[in-house]
């Protein structure tokens, strides 16, 4: 199989997107810079990352920097609500570590929010939508990663920061192999929310609040939801 239709449609037309194995030149329909892909849909629109987050990335860092709460779920899930956040995309990425270093910081941690939140987006931004299907990882496991590195102050050279911030993606990754099927950038995102929030707790001593049971309220806009093998699905 040399392609891999997905039914989450097109930004330009809403037809579906078309996921190939092999990289083509295509001109993104926002910027209008030539990128190299695996994703158009299937009238060969495409929209290269930094347009596709373009819109979310304000939003994000706007209600991070302004909410109280200490869930990071609950504050995943504000945003998500926005339209400017996709179903799927590499915003999503920032998203995740965004939350979590907002729940961190109204749950006592020290932290210069304002700066951590700049920093989670120039880093999380580098991380290209896809990557869970091509990479051999997931965005969100990693966008927990880089929230832990930022409030432990990891570099190369600190070893103890940058074993907590290397484990805690591991277990993020764990979580999310543990479901088959489709991507679900939501799903994804739910489980590293839960794993950096209780791994916070064991190891940092910073207790954020999460709900007991999450309920995913997206399902009508994922197509290609898991369902009933989803550990956030309820009819």
């Amino acid at each position: 199989m040399d392609e891999i239709v997905s039914i989450d449609g097109c930004l330009i037309c809403g037809k579906p997107v078309i996921y190939l194995q092999q990289e083509q030149e295509a001109i993104c329909c926002g910027c209008g810079r030539s990128f190299m892909t695996n994703a158009v849909c299937e009238d060969g629109h495409f929209v290269c990352d930094d347009c596709h987050a373009a819109e979310g990335l304000p939003v994000i860092y706007y209600y991070c920097i302004n909410t109280k709460s200490r869930d990071p779920i609950e504050i995943a899930v504000s945003i998500m609500r926005h339209p400017a956040i996709h179903m799927h995309g590499p915003e999503n990425h920032v998203l995740i570590g965004s939350a979590l270093l907002a729940a961190w910081h109204n749950s006592g941690g020290e932290l210069d929010l304002q700066g951590a939140l700049g920093k989670i987006r120039e880093f999380g931004r580098q991380l290209p939508g896809g990557i869970c299907g091509f990479w051999g990882t997931c965005g969100a496991a990693v966008s927990a990663g880089i929230f832990l590195s930022i409030v432990t102050n990891s570099t190369p050279l600190n070893g103890e920061s940058r074993k907590l911030s290397n484990l805690l993606t591991s277990k993020c990754l764990q979580k999310t192999s543990e479901y088959s099927g489709e991507r679900c950038c939501k799903r994804d995102g739910f489980l590293a929310l839960e794993t950096a929030a209780s791994f916070t707790a064991d190891h940092l001593y910073v207790q954020m609040v999460t709900p007991e049971k999450h309920i995913c309220e997206f399902v009508e806009r994922n197509k290609e939801c898991i369902k009933e093998s989803c550990p956030f699905y309820s009819e």
